[in-house]
C-alpha cells in the first residue's frame, strides 16, 4: 500500500527548526506504531553537500549506503528508528543532473525540456521512491517560502496533492511568532505574510507550527487561524525548549500527531513516549557532570560538529551525567599557546574529523598533552590520524612523520592515500563512504565498549594508516585493535598503558541516538568521569 505524505515547509526566516519539527513529528507517529521515514529536499545546486565548507552548510552527515547528506538527516536518525539512505536527501543539483542526463540520452523524444513538467515530475518521482515500504513519509523542503530556488519543489508538492489524492497529503508550515520587547507582545504578522506567500503558490497549509519564545494564548491562535484560513485547533505552538529531545513531548501536548492522523483518516492508536520522558529526565536531572575539551577548527560554528555534540550528550545520558563541552581552537595551540591553559581543567579530550592542514599541529599538541598526562583522549577520523602522527614523532622519534595530505615529501608517511584514491581528480562523492565492517581485538577498550567482536561503522575519508609502520607502532605501545579484515585497513588504535586513549578511522557519531548512545561515546564519558573523580580524590599527580 502507498504511504501517506506530510510536506513540511518553512517561512519568515531560516533556522526555525524544520528538521527538529519533522523529526519530532516522525518520532510521535512512530510512537503510535506507524512505520515512518523522512526525506530532505534542498534547493541548492550542489549535487550534495560533500564539497561544501562547514561554514557554508554545517557538518556533512553520512548514510549507511555512503551518501554525503544534509545534517538534518542526522536529526532524523537520532529521533527515529530508521536509517536514511541515498534517496533521503535530494538537491536541485541532483534533479537537474538527472533531467539533463535524460535529455542528452534522448529520453524526451526531442521535446522541449522545461521546469514544468520535467523538473517537477522528476521531483515527484523521487518523492515516490521507496514509498511502499512505509506508512507515512515526511518530506522537508529546505529554504524559506519566497526563495526563488525553492519554487520548483513547492510547485511539485502543490501538484502532488492532485496526483496522490487529498486524503494522502498533509501540508505543515513552520513560521515564527516573534515577541517584540518594546511592545510587550507577540506579533502574528510575519506568520500571516508567510502563509500568504505559500497560498499564492497554490498551497494551503493544513497545520501551522508557530515557533515562539512565549506561549500562544487562545486569542492569538484564533487570530492566526482566521487570517491564515486554518482552524484554531490546527495552530500548533512550538515553544522554545531547553533540549531538542523535549520537542517530541512538547509537540505531543499540542497534538500534532493526532491532527496529522485525522487528516489522513488513519487510526489514532495509543502513543508510548516513555523512552523520550526517560531521556529528558536524564538530561535535566543528571547525577553529576564532566567537561570535555573539543579541539577543532570550526569551534565558533555549532553545526560543524553537531553529531559530535549530540553524541557527547548521548554518552552523558548513558552515564546519567551532564556533559559540558569546552570548545578549544586548534589554531591557538598550533600558534604556540600553552596546552595547560586550555586543557588542564578538562576531564577528557576529543579530536574530531576534518579536512585541510589548518589546525592539525594544534590537534597534535592536544593529543600529546592528553597522552602524557593520562587524560582520556578520543580521536575520530583525522583525529586518529593525528594520534598516529603524534605517536610516531614523540615515541618512535620520527621527527618529520606526517600525513602525505599535508607533507607529500615526509620521510615517514604514517598516513597515506588509499590506493584507489591516488589518481582521483573529481572530489565529490569519491571518498571511502558509508558502512564498512570492523573486527575488534577482544582484549581492548573498544571490545569492552561494544561487547561484540564484529561491528560496522560509517566512513568518510581518503587517507588511511600506512601499514608499513604497523610493527613499530605495536612494539612501542600503540595497538591496532580494530581492523577491516577484507582489505587490511586499520580502523582503531589504542594505548593499553593509558586509562583511555583511543582513535577510530570511522565516524561513530553518525550512529549514536539518545535512546541508544554509541558504545564508544558512552565508554569515553565514563572514563572521563572516572578521571574527574581521581582528580578530586587526589589520585592524580
Amino acid at each position: 500500500m502507498m504511504a501517506k505524505f506530510v510536506f513540511t515547509t518553512g517561512g519568515v526566516l531560516s533556522s526555525l527548526g524544520k528538521g527538529i519539527t519533522a523529526a519530532s513529528l516522525g518520532a510521535l507517529l512512530e510512537s503510535r506504531g506507524y512505520k515512518v521515514a523522512i526525506k530532505k529536499y534542498d534547493p541548492y545546486l550542489n549535487v550534495d553537500p560533500g564539497t561544501m565548507s562547514p561554514f557554508q552548510h554545517g557538518e556533512v552527515f553520512v548514510t549507511e549506503d555512503g551518501a554525503e547528506a544534509d545534517l538534518d538527516l542526522g536529526h532524523y536518525e537520532r529521533f527515529l528508528n530508521f536509517n536514511t539512505s541515498k534517496v533521503s536527501n535530494v538537491t536541485t543539483g541532483k534533479i537537474y543532473k538527472t533531467v539533463i542526463d535524460k535529455e542528452r540520452s534522448g529520453d524526451y523524444l526531442g521535446g522541449t525540456v522545461q521546469v514544468i513538467p520535467h523538473i517537477t515530475d522528476e521531483i515527484k518521482n523521487n518523492i515516490y521512491k521507496e514509498a511502499d515500504k512505509y506508512d507515512i513519509i515526511i518530506i522537508e523542503i529546505g529554504g524559506t517560502v519566497g526563495d526563488i530556488e525553492s519554487l520548483p519543489f513547492l510547485e511539485a508538492i502543490r501538484q502532488f496533492k492532485f496526483d496522490a489524492g487529498e486524503d494522502n497529503v498533509c501540508y505543515v508550515h513552520l513560521t515564527l511568532v516573534p515577541y517584540i520587547k518594546s511592545a510587550g507582545e507577540l506579533k502574528t504578522k510575519p506568520t500571516q505574510h508567510s502563509v500568504k506567500a505559500l497560498r499564492e503558490i497554490g498551497i494551503q497549509p493544513d497545520i501551522l507550527v508557530c515557533r515562539s519564545e512565549y506561549p500562544l494564548d487562545d486569542s492569538i491562535r484564533s487570530k492566526i487561524g482566521l487570517f491564515c484560513n486554518v482552524s484554531k485547533e490546527y495552530v500548533i505552538n512550538a515553544i522554545d525548549v531547553s533540549t531538542i529531545y523535549e520537542s517530541p513531548l512538547s509537540m505531543r501536548k499540542e497534538g500534532i500527531d493526532r491532527l496529522v492522523l485525522k487528516k489522513f483518516r488513519m487510526e489514532e492508536r495509543e502513543s508510548d513516549t516513555s523512552s523520550w520522558e526517560d531521556i529528558v529526565h536524564r538530561i535535566k536531572q543528571p547525577d553529576d557532570e564532566v567537561t570535555i575539551g573539543l579541539v577543532g577548527k570550526y569551534i565558533d560554528l555549532k553545526d560543524a560538529y553537531i553529531s559530535i555534540n549530540e553524541s557527547l550528550i548521548h554518552g552523558g545520558i548513558a552515564n546519567k551525567l551532564k556533559v559540558n563541552v569546552k570548545r578549544i581552537d586548534a589554531e591557538k595551540l598550533e600558534n604556540g599557546a600553552k596546552p595547560d591553559a586550555y586543557l588542564s581543567d578538562v576531564d577528557g579530550i576529543l579530536i574530531p574529523g576534518g579536512f585541510g592542514e589548518r589546525g592539525v599541529e594544534g590537534k597534535i599538541v592536544a593529543i600529546n598533552f592528553g597522552r602524557t598526562k593520562d587524560i582520556p583522549t578520543f580521536g575520530i577520523c583525522l583525529g586518529l590520524q593525528c594520534m598516529v602522527i603524534e605517536f610516531a614523532r614523540n615515541v618512535l622519534k620520527m621527527e618529520d612523520a606526517h600525513s602525505v595530505e599535508f607533507n607529500p615529501k615526509t620521510p615517514y608517511p604514517v598516513i597515506d592515500y588509499m590506493n584507489e584514491q591516488k589518481n582521483i581528480k573529481q572530489m565529490g562523492g569519491t571518498m571511502r563512504l558509508g558502512a564498512y565492517a570492523c573486527s575488534l581485538e577482544e582484549d581492548s577498550t573498544a571490545f569492552k565498549a561494544y561487547g561484540t567482536k564484529n561491528i560496522s561503522e560509517r566512513h568518510r575519508h581518503r587517507l588511511e594508516f600506512n601499514n608499513e609502520f604497523k610493527e613499530d607502532m605495536m612494539k612501542n605501545g600503540l595497538q591496532m585493535t580494530g581492523i577491516n579484515e577484507e582489505r587490511g585497513l586499520a580502523e582503531i588504535f589504542e594505548s593499553k598503558s593509558h586509562r583511555w586513549f583511543l582513535g577510530c578511522q570511522f565516524h561513530p557519531e553518525f550512529k549514536s541516538k539518545p535512546s541508544k548512545p554509541h558504545p564508544l561515546f558512552a565508554s569515553f564519558i565514563k572514563a572521563a568521569y572516572a578521571y574527574k573523580k581521581d582528580k578530586e580524590n587526589g589520585n592524580i599527580g
